[in-house]
């Protein structure tokens, strides 16, 4: 009896469910495939803008601000010094007083500024060196890599603090090469609230 079992289990027996197998496939697309006009329509952020801190004409608060720009008109994507200097910029971000802009060196050291203070890096795209005496390159026969600056008040004016910085790469604590030019400052003369 116990190789009748066996033989009966071992013979092939028909599947459970022999029906053919549904298509798994999908259908081909169209040819030219039209958006379809019932789908709500995808809606994707803006790239963030960088608002500027501070834009407007300023009066130099100190030698090295005469020597470098004279009077300092703050635009959108300029620097125009009284002098005759003038530096195309781009703005790259905005970082706080206490970043590094080199390894140790931070924006509020070398701009006496807060640590929480927002700060402005713009990228200097094209350069001119000023034409009027007391004239002074802001980084002196090298080009100036990138401008950073912020506008603070002291004693009810208000002040921006200008730092031009030498080198290529993106300013960061791990950033090679990059080096302290000059540090100025201006007083606020026809300056329209930037933030």
């Amino acid at each position: 009896m116990t190789s009748v079992l066996l033989l009966v289990a071992c013979e092939a027996q028909p599947p459970v469910n022999s029906a053919a197998p549904e298509a798994i496939t999908a259908a081909p697309p169209a040819a030219n495939p039209q958006p379809d006009v019932n789908a709500a329509p995808v809606e994707r952020a803006a790239p963030p803008m960088l608002k500027p801190v501070a834009l407007g004409v300023y009066e130099p608060g100190n030698p090295v601000a005469t020597a470098v720009t004279g009077k300092l008109t703050i635009e959108d994507a300029v620097l125009r010094g009284g002098n005759g200097a003038s530096f195309t910029t781009e703005r790259v971000a905005i970082v706080n007083g206490g970043d590094q802009y080199s390894a140790g060196s931070t924006y509020a050291q070398a701009m006496m500024i807060q640590p929480d203070q927002p700060v402005e890096l713009r990228r200097v795209l094209e350069e001119t060196p000023p034409t009027e005496l007391p004239a002074n390159a802001m980084c002196g026969g090298q080009p100036t890599g990138f401008i950073a600056l912020a506008k603070v008040l002291e004693g009810g004016t208000g002040v921006v603090k200008l730092i031009g910085l030498q080198g290529s790469d993106l300013p960061a604590a791990s950033a090679s090469g990059i080096t302290l030019c000059a540090s100025t400052s201006y007083f606020g003369v026809d300056s329209p609230d930037a933030g």
